[in-house]
């Protein structure tokens, strides 16, 4: 497996990796985890960082954090201080580095960079609070009647973000979905690198699997968790559902005999989870969604939303079944069909495969390396 980017002539930059925030590992922290592998000596520098909730790959490099990080419990209230991420965010002193990486679906590809350094963005998706999911995050049925003290903060967080679109020199799309955003909202092009799936970690299993559908998701509003829910409920099929967050006391109300909540699990037991599912279930529409790849991965079909990531990850009548309206009543009918398809879990492994660590790696080196090679005029797109 490859460990560093594919040789270049000349020194080798000084390499920087900005991340939004490090409170748990999901999909973005495990394109992090293989930056610090691509970029061995890289620093890494976050808004917060909460120790012992990422990787040991990551918690090694001793990421640097801004003055958020370092307030009193920070780690229970910070998503209520994102007015305040563009000025700590500007705060993150990038002198002596020549080549930046943020990953971002919030602030950190806002940060400032000096003269003579070169940034690319791999953007997890323009943030989707300020531009067109207010409503799932601050609407008055989650916050209350403090919701509309937040519209003219997320206007101005919205400004602010496209106002910011040009620091990066070029941009990194995680999917077509993402990159039509980026466009859309930031009116800049750019390339698309699917995230990495450890595909030698998630396989398949030789034990046949159960009757029970899966979910293995953040429990926050727009991953519309309750749509799983109740969708096994008229299925007739048990739920089990992998994950934590700010959702989970008014799911677990919601949630019938049928539904177990096994919070947040290892890797090890969320695999395991996966190879004994019937289906896994994903209601949201996703930027990418790197569940389904690591649920096909292990041979497992996958029953999801046909919009956003979905539409790039999974095959449709044959690693799974793409569902055109989020209601439970079309999930439900998904998962019949799903079992009626029955898809060899052989296929299903071959497809996932085409997201494997190691084309990441190649293929993300390969654009940062077109980025430092490029003249000054042509670096920005």
């Amino acid at each position: 497996m490859p460990t560093d980017p594919p040789a270049r002539h000349g020194p080798s930059p000084r390499v920087a990796l900005v991340h939004d925030w490090l409170t748990g590992m999901r999909g973005g922290e495990k394109v992090l985890e293989a930056l610090c592998r691509l970029y061995p000596a890289a620093t890494l520098f976050t808004l917060l960082h909460v120790r012992g909730s990422v990787s040991a790959r990551i918690e090694s490099r001793r990421p640097r954090q801004t003055w958020i990080g370092r307030l009193p419990g920070v780690a229970h209230y910070y998503r209520g201080l994102l007015p305040l991420f563009p000025a700590a965010i500007e705060t993150i002193d990038l002198d002596g580095f020549d080549l930046v990486i943020s990953t971002s679906h919030c602030a950190a590809k806002s940060v400032v960079v000096p003269g003579r350094a070169r940034h690319l963005c791999y953007c997890f998706t323009p943030m989707r609070y300020a531009w067109d999911q207010f409503d799932a995050y601050f609407g008055a049925d989650r916050v209350g009647p403090g919701s509309w003290l937040l519209r003219p903060a997320l206007r101005g967080l919205a400004a602010w973000d496209r106002a910011t679109s040009d620091r990066p020199h070029r941009y990194v799309a995680i999917s077509q979905y993402v990159a039509a955003r980026i466009a859309r909202y930031y009116n800049r092009g750019s390339a698309i690198v699917y995230p990495p799936v450890d595909t030698t970690f998630f396989t398949p299993s030789s034990a046949p699997p159960g009757e029970h559908a899966l979910v293995v998701s953040a429990l926050v509003p727009y991953k519309r968790i309750e749509v799983a829910i109740e969708a096994c409920r008229l299925a007739r099929r048990p739920l089990r559902v992998v994950g934590d967050g700010p959702e989970a006391v008014r799911l677990r109300r919601v949630a019938g005999p049928g539904v177990t909540f096994l919070g947040r699990l290892s890797d090890e037991a969320v695999r395991d989870e996966y190879r004994h599912a019937a289906a896994v279930i994903l209601p949201a529409e996703e930027d990418f969604g790197i569940v389904p790849v690591e649920a096909q991965a292990c041979g497992r079909p996958v029953v999801a939303l046909a919009r956003g990531g979905s539409r790039e990850t999974v095959a449709d009548g044959e690693t799974g079944v793409l569902v055109h309206d989020c209601t439970p009543a079309a999930f439900a009918e998904g998962l019949d069909r799903v079992a009626r398809l029955s898809p060899p879990p052989r296929a299903v492994r071959q497809h996932a495969e085409r997201f494997a660590t190691e084309r990441f790696l190649a293929e993300f080196a390969g654009h940062v390396n077109a980025l430092l090679d490029a003249p000054e005029g042509a670096a920005r797109w």
